[in-house]
């Protein structure tokens, strides 16, 4: 599978690449567009191809810095192929340019050699992604903190909090319940971080905001009163 267009690499040849099934990759790159097109106010470029029976199937066509952003979803492995297959791309488009001391002509180069050179160029565009993301939890508070502040365990606060229906357990984290939704007591946080195998993950938590903060001290307060 050859790449389309200068300086361009297909979902396909991704897959080929990575082996990987063409799916999978598709998958991976919907999940990431909305965080990329959140930062670069820019989609990635859809296209087609048809398949050995003639039908006419969606794929993606991205650039370096797209697919280098696609790769950190990927195994240490895979993204090593993709440096490879990027340092091929690239010395194929490599053009002579003249030496600034009339020293005859040498090649301008724009190569990623190592697997660092992935990590921080991706590590780049996620950090920008966590900045946008995370504007409205600046300054919030997490339950952790509120527990210390106030001599609790982390684990007590949070039971504490279910018991009094303020949040619940829901799908692998706290999340208020819908008594004290949507009152501008809390705000997700974004962080990423990568599994045993290299795959990038996110999760977000719940963090509180001042507001937050106070009803937990009053309700707090006010159950110790009464006991």
């Amino acid at each position: 599978m050859q790449a389309m267009g200068a300086q361009r690499m297909t979902s396909l040849e991704i897959a080929e690449i990575t082996g990987k099934p063409h799916n999978d990759v598709l998958k991976a790159i919907r999940k990431m567009e909305s965080a990329w097109s959140q930062v670069t106010k820019g989609n990635f470029s859809l296209s087609n191809y048809q398949d050995a029976t003639g039908r006419t199937l969606p794929c993606y066509s991205l650039t370096k810095t797209e697919c280098l952003y696609i790769a950190t979803k990927f195994n240490d492995e895979a993204r090593a192929k993709l440096v490879i297959r990027w340092q091929q791309l690239e010395r194929r488009s490599l053009t002579p340019i003249p030496s600034p001391k009339g020293e005859g002509s040498h090649y301008a180069q724009n190569l990623l050699v190592s697997e660092s050179d992935i990590l921080h160029e991706a590590e780049m565009i996620i950090g920008r992604t966590l900045v946008s993301f995370n504007q409205y939890a600046d300054g919030c508070i997490t339950t952790t903190d509120i527990a210390k502040a106030i001599g609790m365990e982390t684990n007590d606060l949070n039971s504490w909090l279910c018991d009094m229906g303020v949040q619940k357990w829901r799908r692998g984290q706290f999340r208020l319940t819908q008594d004290y939704e949507d009152q501008g007591l809390a705000q997700d946080r974004l962080f990423i971080y990568y599994s045993k195998d290299g795959k990038q993950k996110e999760r977000t938590y719940l963090v509180w905001t001042q507001k937050g903060a106070e009803m937990i001290d009053k309700m707090l307060n006010k159950d110790r009163r009464a006991n």
